[in-house]
Formats: structure tokens, C-alpha cells, sequence
């Protein structure tokens, strides 16, 4: 059985229809849990997932880490699978973690997709089809056991921004790792908001930075700086 752990700040345009779609997948044979793991949002998040019958817990952290691991400390289930809030997983999900599972994978994601016919967004998705470190990001979801979670260390803290990036690299020490052969559906609101191409480069010059060594300080800034209605 799976406890999907959602992190969510500020996401009351979202949450709902995400756990609802998530519900129209027939999970019941699979999920016991949908974890809303709240950055105390100062809008109605809370309430709505409160709504729809998730378990909705306040994070004592503000900071998607924080927020992913105290979220997994409350899970029941051996499986877990981290979620975005603007993210809707494929149809049957939960039989494709299920199958990955049985071929003794530990980890795994699926590819990308967005909700904005863009070509340069396709082009984009089209290479998170490879198993990729550094085209590996959360909003391709993750699916990971318990135990192997625990054994890597979690997502740190201390990282603003990139966690997911940075985890990856942990996992593949503990374990087979696969990107499942169907796409998540995440939200293209950035790059509406900010433009596909300059945000694009946004993403690139941060993910540049933090890998020369830029401090997670200097690239939240600049991610405030740059990036229309940032959350972080």
C-alpha cells in the first residue's frame, strides 16, 4: 500500500482538484493515505484539503524538504510517493509504482508533461523519458520505499530549493531506480506567468549556479528576483 505525501503552500487553486483527480484513478486497491503536508499557508489550502478528506497536517518547518519528510514521518504505509500540489499523476499511477515494485525497483518517477501546448515545453518532456540525473526533478513525482528513504538521509532541510535534484543522487546508492513509461501532468502556471523561454533560462541559471557551488541564500534570492509570484 502507498501513502502519497502532497506538500502544499498557498495552493488553494489547486489542492482540490489534485486529490480529486488522484481519487478518479482507482486507487483504493493501492493508496491508503493522502498526506496535505501545509508550509502554514496564509490562504484557504488547509480548509480545502481539509475538505476533500486528505489528512492535512501542519509541517512545524515551512519548506517543501521539511515539509516532504514531516509529511513522510506520519505515513503508515512502506511506499511512499511525493506529489506536487499543481500535479495530477498518470491514469493507474498507482498499478505502474505497484509494478516497478514487483521488478524489484526501490525508486522511480515518471516522465513529464504539462497542461500548456507549448513546443519548446514538448521538446523539454520529451527528455525526461532517460534516466537522467540532472533532468530529474520533483515535478516528475518520486516513489520510494520507507526503508530506503530512511537509509539515504530524507531531503535536506537545509536546501531551499533543488532538493529533489539532490536526493536523486542519494537514492541510486540504495537501490534500483526506474522513470515509469507514462507522464505526470504538471501545471505550466510559471511559465504563463513569467514566459516559456525566460523562464526556461531561469531554471537553467539556477540549476547552474547550485551546482558551481552557489549558496541556497544567494539562489533564493535570485529566484525571488527573477521568477513572478515566487513561493519560496
Amino acid at each position: 500500500m502507498i501513502s502519497i505525501i502532497i506538500p502544499a503552500y498557498n495552493e488553494e487553486e489547486n489542492i482540490a482538484a489534485t486529490i480529486n483527480e488522484i481519487r478518479r484513478r482507482d486507487i483504493e486497491k493501492y493508496v491508503s493515505q493522502i498526506i496535505v503536508s501545509d508550509g502554514h499557508s496564509t490562504d484557504r489550502t488547509v480548509e480545502i484539503a481539509s475538505n476533500t478528506g486528505a489528512t492535512v497536517v501542519l509541517s512545524p518547518n515551512k519548506g517543501r524538504a521539511a515539509q516532504m519528510n514531516f509529511g513522510a514521518s506520519i505515513a503508515t504505509e512502506e511506499i511512499l510517493y511525493f506529489l506536487h500540489a499543481d500535479s495530477i499523476p498518470p491514469k493507474e499511477f498507482a498499478r505502474y509504482i505497484s509494478n516497478a515494485l514487483n521488478k524489484h525497483f526501490v525508486s522511480g518517477c515518471f516522465r513529464l508533461s504539462f497542461d500548456y501546448h507549448h513546443w519548446f515545453l514538448k521538446a523539454n518532456c520529451w527528455f525526461t523519458r532517460f534516466d537522467l540525473n540532472a533532468v530529474r526533478f520533483g515535478d516528475q513525482s518520486l516513489f520510494i520505499t520507507k526503508d530506503i528513504f530512511n537509509k539515504c538521509g530524507k531531503f535536506r532541510e537545509d536546501l531551499l530549493m533543488m532538493e529533489d535534484q539532490e536526493i536523486i543522487h542519494r537514492i541510486k546508492k540504495h537501490g534500483k531506480f526506474t522513470v515509469m513509461n507514462a507522464a505526470v501532468t504538471t501545471s505550466a502556471r510559471k511559465y504563463k506567468e513569467n514566459g516559456v523561454y525566460r523562464m526556461q533560462a531561469i531554471f537553467f541559471w539556477i540549476w547552474f549556479l547550485y551546482y558551481i557551488g552557489y549558496s541556497q541564500q544567494r539562489l533564493l534570492k535570485l529566484h525571488k528576483k527573477l521568477i513572478c509570484k515566487s513561493k519560496l
